[in-house]
């Protein structure tokens, strides 16, 4: 039992027949029916820096905390700011530059900030809480997976990666900006394109890595998956880096903690074993389309997402078991 299973076990059970998704099955955001037709989504993100500009970390903050709304097929109403904040910093722009990138973003997304709440913290801190909508008969969730579904990743790996170098003083300026815009863009022309396909099982890849968000979902589902490890999109630059050894804490945390769940094939390299299980900030979305569906999400996926590209398949078998050749 994880860390965070040993936590969540202690919440009180929610018997509101009004909550459609609570913490119970791992998903990224708590959804409310107000109707028939109508329910809230609703969700809470933020982190301490991951990279040196504040425009940058407002962008990508802010980037974040949207995706958990898109990842449920949802469309975000507005926004509210979460902030810590050394008080001593106030006066040198800083915070104006984060909240500037913050806002940026949201304004792409096509929603307001209406206000947010900050306390003064010696390490600065910034995200969101993200209020969206959507149809109760329409929502994806971790729930919704079945076998013969093929996996879809939107977004390449190796955030963690490259921003653990970036720290170090090691990671190539270009790299750095790739993973910048990557973490940056929003999930939103991938959620449209789920949404208009009819998909019912998604989640995003973030702090647990792709093995880690896929492996919740696969819970929460009764099933198992097969990746194909060539398959899966990564961010040039970002194996090298980890072959390197700048790897995060989080990122072998979360490989420790799957290990009993996973099924390797012969010759996958450790390197390449970190990398499913990086810890991204900000990653693209985890999609599981019936096969019948594929070729229509592709289509709709092609220029509206860093990535498209199918990565495995879900199967029958224990919860949460990920083969990976």
């Amino acid at each position: 039992m994880s860390e965070l299973t040993q936590v969540l076990r202690h919440l009180v059970p929610v018997e509101d027949p009004n909550a459609l998704v609570d913490a119970t099955t791992g998903d990224d955001a708590a959804v409310y029916r107000i109707s028939a037709d109508r329910a809230l989504v609703v969700t809470a993100d933020f982190f301490t820096p991951v990279v040196d500009d504040a425009y940058d970390f407002g962008r990508i903050g802010a980037a974040n905390a949207l995706s958990d709304v898109y990842a449920m097929g949802a469309r975000p109403l507005f926004g509210l700011n979460l902030v810590g904040f050394p008080r001593k910093l106030l006066g040198e722009g800083i915070l104006e530059d984060i909240l500037r990138g913050g806002g940026e973003v949201a304004r792409m997304a096509g929603i307001p900030v209406l206000g947010g709440h900050s306390i003064d913290d010696a390490e600065p801190k910034f995200g969101m809480v993200v209020v969206g909508e959507v149809h109760p008969d329409h929502m994806a969730t971790n729930a919704g997976a079945r076998p013969g579904d093929r996996i879809v990743l939107t977004k390449p790996l190796g955030t963690g990666v490259i921003t653990t170098a970036l720290k170090a003083g090691a990671a190539p300026a270009e790299t750095v900006a790739t993973a910048v815009e990557f973490m940056a863009t929003l999930n939103r022309g991938a959620s449209e394109a789920m949404t208009a396909v009819g998909v019912r099982a998604a989640t995003d890849v973030t702090g647990f890595g792709l093995l880690g968000h896929l492996r919740s979902l696969l819970r929460a589902s009764g099933v198992g998956a097969s990746l194909d490890v060539g398959r899966i999109p990564v961010i040039g630059g970002a194996r090298t880096l980890a072959a390197e050894g700048h790897v995060p804490g989080g990122s072998r945390r979360n490989l420790d903690d799957l290990e009993p769940d996973l099924e390797w094939g012969a010759g996958i390299a450790e390197v390449d074993r970190l990398l499913l299980a990086d810890a991204q900030t900000s990653g693209g979305l985890l999609i599981c389309v019936p096969e019948d569906r594929v070729d229509a999400l592709m289509g709709r996926l092609e220029g509206n997402a860093p990535a498209a590209a199918v990565i495995g398949e879900i199967v029958e078998g224990e919860g949460g078991r990920i083969s990976i050749r």
